[in-house]
C-alpha cells in the first residue's frame, strides 16, 4: 500500500484543525467495498480504493484495537502519548540517525528506494469523502497508527512492495487488527493470483503471511520510536515474525502477474 511518487504530499494537521468524530463505530458495507476492490485489482497502485475498503469494513476492528491497547503496560503509555508516527516518521533528521543493520535504517532504506513518505499515506487516507481518520478522538489516532505503521510492518516482516508483497502484508494485518477490509484484500489477491497460473505458490504466500500475523506478537501496541533503534534481526526474534520463506520462493519477475494487472 503505498502513494504513488507523483501524489503531492499535503503538511500535516495540526491538533487544533482537528474536528471531533461525529459517528459510532462505522456501518459494514460490502457493496462499497467490493467496488473498490474491483478498482484496486485493475489498478494495484490506487491506494485510494485500500482505504474505501477499509473504511467500508471496518465495522468495531478499530474500537477492539484501542481497547486491547489500554490493557497492556506499553500499549497504555502509547494511548497515553498519542505521538502522531507519521509527524516522526517525515522527521528525517530523526530517521537519518538510525545506525545501519537497524529497524530504523532499514525503514529509510526502504522508503527512499521507492520514493514513499508517511505523509504521501496518510494523503490519500483523506481523500475518503466520508473518513474520520483525522478526527480528534482516541479511535482516529488509533487509526492512524494503523495507517503509518504499514511500511514498517514490511521491514519487519521483508514483504516487498510488489503485488504479491503487499498482499501478504495485508494478510499479515488481519489477524493483528481483525478488520475485515484487510481479509478482503488478501482473500481476493490470493484468487487473482490463483487464477493467473503462474506456476508458483502465490496463494500459499499469503496463507503463510496471515499464519505469520497469527504467531507474531502484537504489533500495534509496540512502542515504535523505541523499536526503530533497535537492530532488525533482534526485532523480528523478539516480536516472533517468521521469515516470508514461501513468499522468498516466488521469483520477482512473477510477482505482479495477477488477473488483471500488469505482469
Amino acid at each position: 500500500m503505498q502513494a504513488a511518487p507523483s501524489t503531492p504530499v499535503l503538511r500535516p494537521l495540526q491538533s487544533h484543525e482537528r474536528r471531533p468524530s461525529l459517528t459510532a463505530p462505522r456501518r459494514v458495507q460490502p457493496v462499497r467495498a467490493a467496488r473498490a476492490f474491483g478498482r484496486l485489482v485493475a489498478d494495484k497502485e490506487d491506494t485510494r480504493q485500500v482505504f474505501e475498503i477499509m473504511n467500508a469494513l471496518a465495522g468495531r476492528s478499530i474500537d477492539w484495537g484501542y481497547q486491547r491497547l489500554l490493557q497492556t503496560p506499553e500499549g497504555g503509555a502509547q494511548a497515553y502519548g498519542q505521538v502522531e508516527l507519521s509527524d516522526r516518521l517525515q522527521d528525517r533528521a530523526w530517521l537519518d540517525g538510525f545506525v545501519a543493520g537497524t529497524v530504523g535504517a532499514a525503514y529509510r532504506d526502504f522508503i527512499d528506494a521507492r520514493s514513499l513518505s508517511a505523509y504521501g499515506l496518510a494523503d490519500e487516507s483523506r481523500k475518503v469523502a466520508d473518513s474520520e481518520i483525522e478526527a480528534a478522538h482516541p479511535r482516529a489516532w488509533y487509526a492512524r497508527r494503523i495507517r503509518d505503521v504499514h511500511d514498517i510492518w514490511h521491514v519487519l516482516t521483508g514483504y516487498q512492495t510488489d503485488a504479491l508483497g503487499e498482499a501478504c502484508v495485508v494478510a499479515f494485518s488481519l489477524p493483528q487488527t481483525r478488520s475485515a477490509g484487510f481479509g478482503l484484500i488478501a482473500a481476493g489477491a490470493a484468487v487473482q493470483f490463483m487464477r493467473a497460473r503462474t506456476g508458483h505458490p502465490c496463494g500459499r504466500a499469503v496463507l503463510q503471511a496471515w499464519r505469520s500475523g497469527r504467531r507474531a506478537a502484537w504489533l500495534p501496541g509496540q512502542d515504535y520510536e523505541a523499536l526503530m533503534a533497535q537492530p532488525l534481526e533482534a526485532a523480528r526474534l523478539r516480536l516472533k515474525i517468521a521469515r516470508p520463506t514461501v513468499y522468498d520462493a516466488v521469483p520477482p519477475a512473477v510477482r505482479n502477474a495477477y488477473q488483471g494487472a500488469p505482469g
